[in-house]
């Protein structure tokens, strides 16, 4: 149990950011019985694909099980990046077709940020939105070469603006002395997730897109034999018939599509806010409000909230389910390794949400036995959730089977041994623990 002195007397077991934008509690409506295109999903990927359809004139409906936006859209750390955590394409094969593949990757993830940041000013979301840049903290000297041999192609593909930091310029710009140096990447910041997607949501709907939330999808089947011609979508308030079908589910992918719940491990991050935080020691710990992330296998992210009043810190407290009391704990007791000036503050909000990982690490946009799919944000869900959407509406509207970016149409690989449940992630997650700590202990 967590200690007493840790949580204020009000925690809460929810997102800080629900304090500046709820999911809304739609009121029930009757369902349409056919619909242009049907969007299971009503995160960013979803909406985001919602809203590109709808300008073009198109109508599509979005679905979700939950309240629109409840999952990891609204529960993130709100890290905003173009290419930083992307183009790692895995190893073997034809090293130059790698590295082109990759490049494009970076160049993709780029674009996708500029039309993040687009739509914020398009249709003016107040989103809290920070472009202070990012330190990517080393968590040991090691660490160094390999950030070093990436600067090239973050800067020329990915306009990261990006530069290595000395253990000095590092504690000059953050107060701890837990890191080996760092990088800035310039071109990186952050906002409020929820708010975002609160603005995304209203977009989408005066552009003349659907949205209902507490709609529960149980099947997809062609509406007639012959597996061409359109969809019979069952939900939890009826049946739809639909043209297209478009599953945008990410980490809370299920078994609607058995095969698609294979080829993507869901792992559950956690997330506290402290308490508010003296203007001095807040100005401490981020003297230039940037972003922070660490180059640890199981990573810690943090920044302060837009307002500057608090530090929200995140990270994986626990590979198996665990209440939220227990993982504010874990998180607090992280948070205060790496600022001990932080000991008596207390924790008032503890919450987790899902991200989804594929076994390449890379996030995909595809068809899966005609249905199609956008998918694996691997953590990086502000910029690539919205963009994954944003390209499969461009594929649905340009009617094509080419790609329409860097992520389109990849092989999305699974293992002979996962089926939907991640039975290893304790294991493999306590032995990537126990390497962090082994590596930072001899640094």
């Amino acid at each position: 149990m967590a200690d007493p002195q840790i949580l204020a007397e009000d925690f809460r077991a929810t997102p800080w950011w629900w304090e500046g934008y709820d999911p809304p509690e739609d009121a029930p409506e009757a369902l349409p019985t056919s619909a242009d295109v049907l969007i299971v999903g009503g995160g960013y990927a979803g909406v985001s694909c919602a809203l590109t359809l709808a300008e073009a004139g198109r109508a599509p409906l979005v679905l979700d099980a939950e309240r629109l936006g409840w999952g990891a859209s609204s529960r993130s750390g709100g890290q905003v990046t173009g290419g930083v955590n992307v183009g790692k394409i895995p190893g073997g094969g034809n090293a130059v077709a790698a590295g082109a593949r990759r490049d494009a990757m970076l160049r993709d993830a780029a674009a996708g940020m500029r039309h993040l940041l687009d739509l914020i000013e398009r249709h003016q979301i107040q989103c809290g939105w920070h472009p202070t840049g990012r330190l990517t903290a080393l968590w040991t000297p090691a660490h160094r070469a390999g950030w070093e041999a990436r600067l090239e192609h973050l800067n020329r593909h990915a306009d990261a603006e990006a530069r290595m930091m000395s253990r000095e310029e590092l504690r000059a710009e953050l107060g701890s002395d837990q890191y080996a140096g760092g990088v800035l990447i310039g071109r990186a910041g952050h906002l409020h997730p929820a708010q975002l997607f609160g603005g995304l949501l209203a977009a989408a709907r005066r552009a003349g897109a659907r949205a209902h939330g507490g709609v529960r999808v149980t099947g997809i089947h062609r509406a007639a034999a012959g597996g061409s011609g359109r969809w019979r979508v069952e939900t939890s308030r009826g049946v739809v018939e639909a043209g297209t079908v478009v599953i945008a589910t990410n980490g809370y992918t299920g078994n609607l599509l058995p095969g698609l719940k294979r080829r993507l491990i869901p792992v559950t991050t956690h997330m506290i806010a402290t308490e508010p935080l003296p203007p001095d020691l807040a100005r401490a710990i981020l003297p230039t409000n940037r972003a922070v992330s660490e180059t640890r296998r199981v990573v810690n992210h943090y920044r302060l909230s837009p307002d500057g009043t608090r530090l929200l810190f995140g990270g994986r407290a626990r590979f198996f389910p665990a209440e939220e009391r227990v993982t504010a704990a874990i998180l607090h007791r992280q948070m205060v390794k790496r600022f001990p000036q932080l000991a008596a503050i207390r924790v008032t909000h503890g919450w987790g949400g899902k991200v989804a990982v594929p076994f390449d690490y890379l996030p995909h946009i595809g068809m899966q036995d005609g249905i199609h799919y956008a998918l694996g944000c691997n953590g990086s869900g502000v910029v690539m959730m919205n963009w994954l959407g944003h390209g499969v509406a461009q594929k649905i509207l340009a009617n094509t089977t080419e790609k329409v970016n860097a992520f389109d149409g990849g092989p999305m690989p699974t293992h002979p041994l996962f089926h939907g449940t991640p039975w290893f992630l304790p294991i493999v997650g306590t032995y990537y623990q126990a390497r962090d700590w082994l590596d930072h202990r001899r640094a």
